[in-house]
């Protein structure tokens, strides 16, 4: 009865879809989140009879034959790349990248990372850290009498100061692409690590080889679609549960065989 495994691969891709639907409805307020989605594929066939097969001493071949599928399986759960909505904060240290890119930081083993996340920080030694406290490159440490600071749209950081009119340049923030951003991996925390699917980071100044820019006081919605999500829900359940029939209905057609005399 392959009903009963067949079935049972359907319930488990289905459970599998729901968990990431629920992923991306936990994080609809997280900044620069892109949404999930599960693939699925079919497994292998059993070839009862195979197509093209002789079936006569004519030499007739049979056009289609009988191939039986034994169910489905995971594919990938890729990233549904899109730019979210740009939200106001006013902060200083809050940049937004419209377009491609993502900021470089450092994990405390002196990997890199990489993050859309620009909800920044100043840390104790005044250095621009991630909300984590991870140190995003090119390592800038603002001055502890710095009145305030300007980014514009290429990168560029400007400090001001109380006894000067003119500004300072403090650094420029560089953005990293990748050719396959979907073969990054996440690592939580908002940051993602190349990988060989990825290929690796091509870095520039925003607005150069195609990244996007910065906006200062702004940053990225989360890009998960709510009505989306709750529309591919429903279809999840109702998925679940007709395979949840199937199961039933292959039980009691075993039962019935039991109970023939």
């Amino acid at each position: 009865m392959r009903a009963l495994q067949i079935a049972a691969s359907g319930m488990t891709a289905q459970q599998m879809r729901v968990e990431v639907i629920s992923n991306n409805l936990a994080n609809m307020n997280t900044t620069a989140y892109n949404a999930r989605r599960a693939e699925f594929a079919d497994l292998h066939y059993q070839q009862v009879t195979r197509p093209g097969t002789v079936t006569s001493t004519e030499g007739t071949l049979l056009p289609t034959g009988v191939q039986m599928g034994l169910g489905v399986r995971p594919a990938a759960v890729s990233v549904m790349l899109s730019q979210g909505s740009l939200a106001h904060t006013g902060g200083d240290l809050d940049i937004a990248i419209e377009g491609r890119g993502y900021l470089e930081v450092v994990l405390p083993d002196g990997g890199a990372a990489f993050t859309r996340d620009g909800s920044l920080k100043r840390s104790a030694e005044g250095l621009i850290v991630t909300s984590d406290g991870y140190e995003v490159v090119p390592g800038m440490v603002i001055p502890d009498d710095a009145r305030s600071l300007s980014i514009n749209a290429e990168g560029e950081v400007f400090v001001y100061f109380n006894d000067r009119a003119e500004a300072e340049l403090l650094g420029r923030f560089s953005l990293a692409s990748f050719t396959n951003e979907k073969g990054l991996e996440a690592i939580g925390s908002n940051l993602f690590r190349e990988t060989e699917a990825s290929g690796q980071a091509a870095v520039a100044a925003p607005g150069q080889d195609g990244l996007g820019t910065l906006r200062q006081g702004y940053l990225e919605d989360s890009s998960v679609d709510a009505v989306r999500e709750l529309t591919e829900l429903i279809k999840a359940q109702r998925g679940y549960e007709l395979n949840a029939k199937v199961i039933t209905a292959a039980d009691q057609m075993l039962a019935a065989t039991a109970q023939v005399r």
